[in-house]
């Protein structure tokens, strides 16, 4: 009943959230010209999933970046990496190599549709030659038209680079309380999501697209860090 109570509240602070951006965004809309905050978390959505009973869209994916000290990477850059290439050579697509959201879609995506045989070194390596990115631009492409359509909302969190930032701390909470790893499910996942194709165990059980986290505890004190921070988070 704690967790169902606390992941209510959760959803009530995404609202909230919405209401302050103005609304949620999708990455085939976005542009780095936008008034993003430097650092933050990101929350994507399922663009077809609800939650048990109502019509309020479910999270599937939580992320956030620079959460090693000295890291620069700004909130822009990690969703651009997800969001993949609109123009140049590999147009459309992108680089699962340097995005694990990328990586996870398109093994689903391999998964399901049985391409091994056509991408055998999907996710192999932590880069590719110009040749097998080439190769692999089709899937790439297929990943960058499924994440451009996800509806998302960010947090404006903007502390230095750390793994005991209150962005990691935020993302780390997130994830857990919303897991369904190995216990009773909470606004289970329909039959149709894409992620019940992912080679992760954790993945299929836990209901979102995260590895790390996901069979960890929570700490519900991380929703007042969460409330406080929708004041200072503004439209883009």
């Amino acid at each position: 009943m704690e967790r169902q109570r606390d992941i209510d509240r959760l959803y009530h602070l995404l609202e909230k959230l919405e209401e302050t951006v103005g609304g949620k965004q999708k990455l085939k809309d976005c542009t780095g010209y936008m008034d993003w905050p430097d650092r933050g978390v990101y929350f994507f959505f399922a663009s077809d999933e609800h939650r048990d009973g109502g019509d309020q869209l479910q999270i599937t994916r939580i992320g956030t970046h620079a959460v090693s000290e000295g890291s620069s990477t700004s909130l822009w850059d990690r969703l651009r990496t997800h969001r993949g290439a609109k123009r140049g050579t590999y147009e459309g697509g992108g680089n699962h190599r340097g995005s694990v959201f990328r990586k996870r879609v398109g093994e689903a995506f391999v998964e399901r549709d049985s391409l091994n045989g056509e991408y055998p070194h999907w996710g192999k390596g932590s880069s590719a030659k110009r040749e097998r990115r080439l190769d692999e631009l089709e899937m790439e492409r297929r990943v960058s038209d499924y994440l451009r359509d996800l509806p998302f909302l960010w947090l404006n969190v903007d502390d230095e680079p750390s793994a005991e930032s209150q962005r990691a701390s935020i993302e780390r909470n997130t994830i857990a309380l919303l897991s369904n790893y190995q216990r009773e499910a909470i606004d289970a996942r329909s039959d149709n999501w894409l992620g019940h194709y992912s080679r992760s165990e954790k993945i299929r059980d836990a209901g979102l697209w995260n590895v790390n986290h996901v069979d960890e505890g929570y700490d519900p004190t991380f929703l007042d860090d969460f409330a406080d921070a929708i004041a200072d988070t503004h439209p883009p």
